[in-house]
């Protein structure tokens, strides 16, 4: 008897395995390959209107949506359009004025934007919105300085979060199989070897559980990080030699 328990053990663990893998090569060509795990986009902003932007038009905001990876972060917050689940992030500094009001403008934002804030600091804040409003909340932070050296970056999470789920699957099958083992164990000995794989089992899946959790969290909210900088103030020669500089510029430069 205690010979057969081991076998069917040893079954079920190495039948979970194999299915587990089919799954996951079955499921691997339909969502990319190598190369589509994450993008870039670089954007250096610069006014023409006096150096602080003061916000994004209507064509603007929609052109900078069609150069992310052929459009905007997905309206709905867990799969985009050609069915890929995407982390959006996004980093930027923000030149200011007024750099001790900007964290209470940003804290705002993130609430109208059904997000919340992370951190608030004097230096650099980060805060996180529903993916399908970033590019809104990016326009609106824009109202309060200058952004520059900004990256808005994706990581392409599809694969790891089925992966994830077929393990989960797989691993809730075989506890309820261990379950029903336990009740038909004879023998302390056999007891308490079932209940030790349950014990593994049910730290794997507690695991796996919290690790979906995340990637959905993080899969509906982008995160921005700010770098606040305290715009330069200039002194009676620095204006006068900007006025210089801006007319022998005028000169040589046309746009």
């Amino acid at each position: 008897m205690k010979n057969l328990l081991i076998l069917t053990l040893i079954a079920i663990t190495a039948s979970s395995c194999y299915e587990a893998k089919m799954r996951v090569r079955s499921i691997a060509p339909a969502y990319g390959g190598s190369g589509s795990n994450g993008f870039a986009l670089r954007e250096n902003e610069r006014s023409k209107s006096g150096g602080i932007t003061t916000g994004w038009s209507a064509d603007t905001k929609s052109n900078m949506k069609d150069e992310i990876i052929g459009g905007q972060a997905p309206a709905d917050p867990k799969v985009d359009k050609v069915g890929r689940l995407v982390i959006y992030n996004a980093n930027f500094s923000l030149v200011t004025k007024t750099p001790d009001s900007v964290n209470v403008r940003l804290a705002e934002i993130a609430k109208r934007y059904d997000g919340y804030t992370l951190t608030l600091g004097s230096s650099s804040s980060v805060i996180r919105v529903k993916s399908e409003k970033l590019h809104d909340a990016i326009a609106d932070i824009s109202h309060y300085g200058k952004i520059k050296d900004k990256v808005i970056s994706g990581d392409d999470v599809s694969d790891e979060y089925r992966d994830f789920e077929i393990r989960l699957e797989n691993a809730s099958k075989a506890r309820k199989r261990y379950l029903e083992l336990l009740a038909k164990a004879e023998n302390v000995e056999a007891t308490l070897h079932v209940e030790k794989e349950l014990e593994r089992l049910n730290g794997e899946i507690d695991m796996m559980e919290g690790r979906l959790n995340r990637m959905k969290h993080l899969i509906e909210y982008s995160t921005i990080t700010i770098y606040i900088e305290e715009k330069t103030k200039l002194g009676i020669f620095g204006y006068i030699t900007v006025g210089l500089y801006d007319g022998i510029k005028w000169l040589f430069v046309r746009n």
